[in-house]
């Protein structure tokens, strides 16, 4: 047998591996061959397919009478009960020729929106895949890609739909503008369509609208603001917010001084500028309900639609608001407020009204007049004295409390912090509903002293209450700020059975064709409160507006409700609810000073009773689906107290309002204990009580929902 030597088995290894590199090389050139003629075809089926398309857009006709089109599709805000609230439509744009546009004007917007408008055929395709690149690479839209030609297309002809589809329609529309009229004509009706936010449409409104100037005696700096409008109206807005206003502008005029149409100077100078806006913008669309208009939008925004969209679109947007509580809630704010002298332009007024069922939005003011201000006061924090109690009142009652209990209405001294009445007026012994009718404070916090803190900001938060809370006995007497909007929506679970229900504005969107983009979904409730609570809350919020601080709110239906004031009366405000409907109220000063004398049962109750008058007609004198609640009389409860006189003798006065403890006599149902009794049985009866089996359970707190278009969207 022949012998096999060491080399001759290395030299055989060593062509193996050759042969196994040289085919792995041979591979892979011939893999990136293959890629690269793949490469090569798809580029050759896009420059066909490009060069088709430009060959179909080149043998389009002309559009017939287009200098004298005018675009038609409106978009309109409606009431619930069929009102036209708000129209968005471009007849309130100011016109303005081309020569009179200030190349400054010019130069802007050409270098922001189109640095090739001159050169392109009304659509720029290299741009388009640029930014098709750009976006992909991003995850989302960062690069827009549609020319003014495009836009203008879109203005006059098409939808803001942001489809493939429309993007198509508005290439092919761009190619024939472009063969009609001239690129300055082009120029000229984009510059008098063109959304620019705040109801401004067309470059001359807008410069009346933020500078109350016309266009050619504009500044380098506000010429630039306006034309860095159009890519997003509402958000670059001076009136919206200045800050990116300001950012936005001068990102312009970094693109106009580096395409050398401004010089370095001017660069400069323009970039320091600062910002000087009109006192007084003017609004030109029709808009009935103002504060509530921009709420709305903001849902919009929240659904995916712009301001562009919005104001271009040509939708049919039926809103929750109820027309005639929202005339008649205009007019209470002005009647209310000039009676009581409060005329001034930072003495305002907030309205929110919205139904604890279903969640509808009935009404809404921010302000009292929205061309002076826009600023919205129902999403203001503002503390909100007494109006807070309930919440402290409903922690007891959960812990065991009974409105029948005895509470002691005298001073007390926590610490270094001892909290007074009103007129430094105490009374005794006194049922624990007596003690909210007159808005005790001592008794509010002898409450959250038993209950604890925690106790009663957990409540505060399971109702909807968002805004920081100090972990402090104060807090009892509302002195943490809290919105008017969550303070009325918390008040919802008390007429609602303790269910807690999110307001919301759009009942439905329709395109120009009537199709149903969106739709709201069914509203979302959670249960906070056991109906125990809501039921006895309700009974003893009913005495405030019956005998206590908010009689001056009584409409002559079942309601209930509670006044609050601030210390040196700074704020003032009125909360209150029928089985279908809750308004809250607030009145102060923007500046934070104090109104002098008035209370939450002055003006706040009265402009609650005249808006509550008529929102509250079509349901009648409906009263709450409770269990009976009763309210044992003072004296009997004292009956066996040694009492020289009853409470019924008695006047107070709480928020400047005269004030009666006198409740019709019914048969004491059980003995008067006093809260820390109270509480000290329910705590041993949920020791030793068996865990119950039911199926409700205590939902967390809700969030706003966020509702799905129908559509693509």
């Amino acid at each position: 047998m022949a012998r096999i030597r060491r080399s001759d088995i290395y030299a055989s290894e060593k062509e193996i591996a050759r042969a196994n590199m040289a085919r792995r090389k041979n591979n892979k050139s011939s893999f990136w061959a293959n890629f690269r003629t793949l490469v090569m075809f798809f580029v050759i089926c896009a420059l066909a397919g490009i060069a088709a398309f430009e060959l179909y857009l080149s043998s389009l006709p002309p559009i017939k009478n287009l200098e004298g089109f005018k675009p038609n599709i409106v978009t309109q805000f409606y009431s619930h009960d069929g009102e036209i609230i708000k129209t968005f439509t471009a007849y309130t744009s100011t016109k303005i020729t081309l020569a009179d546009v200030p190349d400054d004007f010019k130069n802007a917007l050409i270098a922001t929106e189109d640095k090739n408008f001159y050169t392109h055929h009304g659509y720029d395709l290299s741009g388009l895949a640029r930014s098709t690149v750009q976006n992909i690479l991003a995850g989302h839209v960062v690069q827009g890609a549609s020319t003014i030609t495009q836009q203008l297309a879109r203005i006059l002809f098409l939808s803001n739909e942001k489809t493939f589809d429309r993007k198509i329609k508005e290439i092919i529309i761009a190619s024939r503008i472009e063969k009609t009229i001239s690129k300055d004509k082009i120029l000229e009706m984009y510059m008098n369509n063109v959304y620019l936010g705040s109801g401004a449409y067309g470059v001359e409104s807008a410069a009346q609208t933020y500078f109350n100037k016309k266009l050619k005696n504009c500044t380098l700096p506000e010429l630039a603001l306006i034309a860095g409008l159009p890519q997003a109206p509402s958000v670059y807005s001076p009136f919206n917010n200045m800050d990116l206003a300001i950012q936005r502008r001068n990102q312009v005029l970094t693109r106009m001084y580096k395409m050398k149409y401004i010089t370095e100077e001017q660069y400069n100078q323009a970039k320091e500028a600062k910002v000087h806006l009109t006192s007084v913008p003017r609004f030109y669309t029709t808009n009935k309900a103002p504060y509530f208009t921009d709420y709305v939008m903001k849902e919009l925004e929240k659904l995916g639609f712009d301001e562009t969209d919005i104001s271009q679109g040509g939708y049919k947007i039926v809103t929750t608001l109820d027309y005639k509580t929202q005339e008649k809630l205009n007019e209470a704010i002005l009647k209310n407020l000039r009676n009581y002298g409060l005329t001034r332009a930072n003495q305002q007024a907030a309205v929110f009204s919205f139904s604890p069922i279903d969640g509808r939005i009935l009404a809404y003011a921010g302000g009292k007049d929205y061309t002076q201000s826009q600023y919205d006061r129902v999403q203001a924090i503002r503390p909100a004295g007494s109006a807070f109690k309930p919440f402290v009142y409903a922690a007891a009652l959960e812990h065991g409390i009974t409105p029948n209990d005895l509470i002691e209405d005298a001073p007390i001294k926590i610490g270094d912090w001892s909290p007074k009445n009103y007129g430094s007026r105490y009374r005794g012994k006194i049922p624990v509903y007596t003690a909210l009718m007159v808005s005790s404070n001592v008794c509010a916090v002898r409450l959250i002293k038993e209950v604890g803190i925690r106790a009663v900001i957990q409540t505060a938060r399971m109702l909807g209450i968002t805004t920081p809370l100090e972990y402090d006995y104060t807090i009892a007497l509302g002195s943490n700020g809290s919105k008017l909007f969550e303070l009325t929506r918390a008040y919802g679970a008390f007429a609602n059975g303790g269910y807690v229900v999110q307001p919301y504005a759009i009942e439905r969107i329709e395109t120009s064709r009537g199709k149903v983009v969106y739709r709201a979904p069914k509203t979302k409730v959670s249960r906070q409160l056991s109906l125990k609570t809501a039921a006895e809350m309700t009974a003893m919020l009913k005495t405030v507006i019956t005998n206590g601080t908010g009689r001056a709110a009584n409409i002559g239906v079942p309601c209930a409700g509670k006044t609050g004031t601030t210390d040196d009366y700074k704020d003032a405000s009125f909360v209150g609810y029928t089985p279908n409907i809750v308004t809250g109220v607030w009145v102060g000063n923007d500046d934070n000073t104090t109104t002098r004398s008035i209370q939450g049962g002055s003006v706040p109750a009265l402009i609650w009773r005249d808006v509550m008058k008529v929102a509250t007609q079509k349901y009648g004198k409906v009263d709450f689906n409770y269990p009976e609640i009763k309210l044992v009389p003072s004296y009997l409860l004292k009956q066996n107290e040694k009492q020289t006189k009853t409470i019924e003798s008695e006047t107070a006065i709480e928020d400047g309002i005269p004030v009666s403890d006198t409740i019709p006599q019914q048969p004491v149902t059980k003995p008067a204990t006093t809260p820390a009794e109270a509480v000290q049985n329910y705590k041993r009866q949920s020791q030793s009580a068996p865990v119950p089996t039911t199926t409700e359970t205590r939902a967390p707190i809700p969030q706003i929902p966020m509702a799905t278009p129908e559509s693509v969207r």
